[in-house]
């Protein structure tokens, strides 16, 4: 398909910068097709009216590390900031990054981070750049591997706020808060599973009491989910893989939810992306390991949930072919103009929507 059928225009001042307090007090946009009306304005905190006795959440229990990195170029006696951050672990001791700018560094190059003198534990880390590709991408070796590695990461990185939230401002400690679902426990991430951010435990409670269900997956979402798509056609586009989890125990849980009549909501694109990497053409789950690199475009039958609660997301990106898969093209790009007009607010601070899926 055309990339350009799913470009919109956004205003700047439609992004959010911070997220709702209370967390469930965003706005939530439920997008029923055959309803009337087909929209329907409400909040996160009404989220239990949509749901019955026996259905099921599945969310994603990844947990963002402080993947954004601040440095200095070492070369000879001359120094120059560079910022990383953190895309995807190649192995104990590399990761691959995003370099801002990155033009000022060449293969053989070395880099410290934090605090210079304290050699880690944990204060100096130092990285050498390995590979450099012309979009800004380098491939980092540091001097530490496995966990003492991970520690001095979390001693010297900062919570990886995405680039149109970093551009206007920088992370701070309430984002050490605010961008980590409250169910977060498998370390991994370098971006948030973003719907899961409106959760609270008195929501959970609600939930609970209602009696829906709640499962989780794993699946460490990468920056390149904040990509546009530079292709013309989607056809060409190569897909980020993420790697992930599904134990036996959830899948057949979820299976048997749909078999006593209950349905499946995920809850954000990353647990429905694994949840459609390990179903077969029946929607029936299995176990699921590995990495997937799985593309959900119009014309893919979503066959693994029966809903799906996810943000606002960027014009020709992944997701938004994701959601226009899931509930049609045309309905979903009426459904967002609905929302920019009216004043949701976009990506990962951003309000949600509540999409169920075409009937055609």
């Amino acid at each position: 398909m055309r990339v350009d059928l799913f470009d919109f225009e956004l205003p700047s001042e439609r992004i959010a910068l911070r997220p709702a307090t209370p967390r469930e007090s965003a706005r939530l946009l439920v997008v029923r097709p055959g309803a009337v009306p087909e929209f329907t304005d409400a909040t996160v905190g009404d989220l239990p009216s949509y749901l019955r006795p026996g259905d099921a959440l599945v969310f994603n229990d990844t947990k963002v590390i402080p993947a954004e990195l601040h440095g200095l170029r070492i070369r000879g006696e001359a120094t120059t900031a560079i910022a990383f951050n953190l895309i995807e672990r190649v192995d104990a001791a590399r990761w691959r990054a995003f370099a801002r700018p990155g033009k000022r560094l060449k293969v053989g190059d070395r880099v410290r981070f934090g605090e210079a003198g304290r050699a880690c534990l944990l204060g100096e880390v130092w990285a050498t750049v390995t590979a450099k590709g012309d979009d800004g991408v380098v491939d980092l070796a540091f001097d530490l591997s496995g966990p003492d590695l991970d520690a001095a990461i979390h001693a010297v990185g900062a919570m990886p706020l995405p680039p149109y939230i970093g551009a206007k401002r920088d992370s701070d400690a309430q984002d050490v808060v605010d961008y980590q679902t409250i169910y977060a426990r498998e370390e991994g991430a370098v971006a948030a599973p973003t719907a899961g951010l409106h959760f609270t435990d008195a929501m959970f409670a609600r939930l609970d009491a209602l009696g829906v269900e709640r499962h989780f997956v794993t699946l460490h979402v990468g920056a390149g989910t904040f990509l546009p798509v530079k292709v013309d056609d989607t056809a060409d586009h190569v897909m980020h893989f993420e790697s992930g989890v599904l134990t036996a125990d959830v899948a057949e849980r979820l299976n048997a939810v749909r078999a006593r009549g209950g349905r499946i909501v995920a809850v954000g694109t990353t647990s429905l992306r694994i949840l459609e990497s390990a179903c077969d053409d029946d929607g029936r789950l299995s176990a699921w390991a590995g990495a997937t690199d799985i593309f959900i475009t119009p014309g893919r039958k979503v066959r693994s949930i029966d809903a799906l609660m996810t943000n606002f997301h960027l014009p020709r990106s992944t997701l938004f072919m994701l959601v226009s898969a899931f509930t049609g093209l045309d309905r979903m790009k009426t459904a967002y103009a609905h929302a920019i007009e009216t004043g949701y607010r976009f990506y990962s601070y951003g309000d949600a929507s509540l999409l169920f899926p075409d009937a055609r």
